[in-house]
């Protein structure tokens, strides 16, 4: 049988299951079952990034250990998985130990590579949305608070000592990937917007943080951790095996068909993620589909904003099949 391999996004456990989420594992798990009906070895990988800043804010907010929020979100997150019968063949946590020794090999690679180099970030940092930016992409409200114009999440003025990765290296290798291989980004209007930004020049992205100690311990200097994409992202190697290529589920498996993702985080599949793997030797992903949101009233349904719709309350009142006929529909 032909192999095919597919991912939804692994979830941030920093909240409970809302029915968004619900939407992608359900979606992921419409195509996994349609393509082992249609004849496909099917390996299914979902699960949860347990790491970065936000779950180390919401564990001290709660008074317990950032590890024990991790396991009984993320365990959260795999009932609701197993309750709407989602056909996975790994539910992978970041924590796991494997996923460690594999994001230390992806990191050893780029540097390898000469694509790392040490110097100091200095700029707008949002926590919800794991992720910097520039003056120009924030806006500053009457009350002083400072927003991400992009996303709206409040950001704060960060400096510290980091590892960079050489983005800015990879702007025309990336172009001319999307140029060669037209369907590596869908839908279309997606593609165009991913094409648009990196059109327009890549900066170098700062990959390490020093201000806190739960991720994964940079090799050989481990005050720094890792920025929450890189070992996340490094999940999708590490469901089939990496750093072991020679294995047979890596050889047989990568590179992925298909990585389902939301919307919201186009740019670090589709020119972070691509970036690294480049610089590393490996094979890219063949497809990255961005699907939209569930709204609420006009909304996006997020934890941070709390207007969630709680998919374990439509499954006991509904039942399973309703729920995931009518996401589906």
């Amino acid at each position: 049988m032909r192999p095919y391999y597919v991912t939804t996004a692994i979830t941030y456990p920093n909240g409970d299951p809302h029915i968004g989420h619900a939407y992608e594992y359900i979606a992921t798990d419409a195509i996994a079952r349609f393509k082992r009906l249609d004849g496909f070895d099917v390996r299914f990988l979902t699960g949860t990034d347990e790491h970065g800043l936000k779950m180390v804010e919401t564990a001290a907010a709660e008074g317990i250990p950032t590890a024990e929020l991790a396991r009984r979100n993320s365990d959260v997150f795999q009932r609701l998985q197993e309750r709407l019968n989602i056909s996975f063949d790994r539910f992978i946590r970041t924590t796991d130990p494997d996923h460690h020794d594999a994001s230390k090999e992806l990191w050893r690679r780029m540097s390898a590579a000469g694509d790392i180099y040490l110097d100091t970030y200095s700029g707008w940092y949002s926590v919800r949305d794991e992720r910097f930016f520039v003056e120009s992409e924030t806006e500053l409200l009457d009350d002083g608070t400072r927003l991400a114009t992009e996303t709206g999440a409040p950001v704060t003025w960060t400096e510290e000592q980091t590892y960079f990765f050489r983005l800015s290296a990879y702007t025309d290798k990336l172009l001319a990937h999307y140029e060669a291989n037209p369907d590596f980004i869908g839908p279309d209007v997606r593609r165009n917007e991913v094409v648009s930004f990196v059109s327009g020049g890549l900066r170098d992205l700062s990959i390490s943080r020093t201000s806190f100690d739960w991720g994964v311990q940079v090799p050989e200097h481990p005050d720094h951790v890792m920025y929450v994409w890189v070992d996340a992202l490094t999940n999708y190697l590490t469901g089939v095996g990496y750093p072991d290529t020679e294995s047979e589920r890596f050889r047989r498996y990568w590179p992925a068909d298909l990585h389902m993702i939301g919307k919201d985080i186009i740019r670090f599949h589709t020119v972070y993620w691509p970036a690294f793997l480049m610089s590393a030797g490996i094979e890219l992903p063949r497809r990255v589909f961005a699907h939209g949101f569930l709204l609420n009233r006009g909304e996006k349904m997020s934890k941070s904003v709390g207007n969630v719709v709680d998919p374990i309350n439509l499954i006991d009142t509904l039942g399973v099949d309703q729920v995931r006929y009518f996401l589906l529909r």
